[in-house]
């Protein structure tokens, strides 16, 4: 099986991102703390930190974010407040691979979509 070239991986996330362009940022940031994952990571101190637990972020990424319900809506939010200078892990995307659909995301927003 041949994997999907890059271009193509960070643009299908882009795209997914679609249906959310309409959703004011106040909706997005108020689901995102209410229903993330990482948010009762963040609210149960006393539950180990995988923040200091030496994952690199892919690896925190995936641990953190797996089965979480608003993944898309974290990743949007964190693309429309921060861009490009984003940190840390943000909708199962490490600083990277954020990085690389965010350009894929821009590109749609300023009508690239295909």
């Amino acid at each position: 099986m041949n994997a999907m070239p890059e271009d193509d991986f960070y643009g299908s996330i882009a795209a997914r991102l679609d249906y959310l362009e309409a959703v004011p940022p106040g909706v997005l940031s108020d689901l995102v703390t209410r229903d993330g994952a990482c948010m009762w990571v963040t609210a149960h101190p006393a539950e180990p930190d995988s923040a200091g637990s030496g994952f690199p972020d892919r690896e925190a990424a995936a641990h953190i974010c797996a089965g979480c319900g608003v993944r898309d809506a974290c990743l949007e939010l964190e693309f429309r407040t921060e861009g490009f200078d984003t940190l840390g892990v943000w909708g199962a995307l490490a600083e990277d691979d954020r990085r690389a659909a965010y350009l894929a995301w821009r590109e749609r927003r300023n009508g690239g979509r295909s």
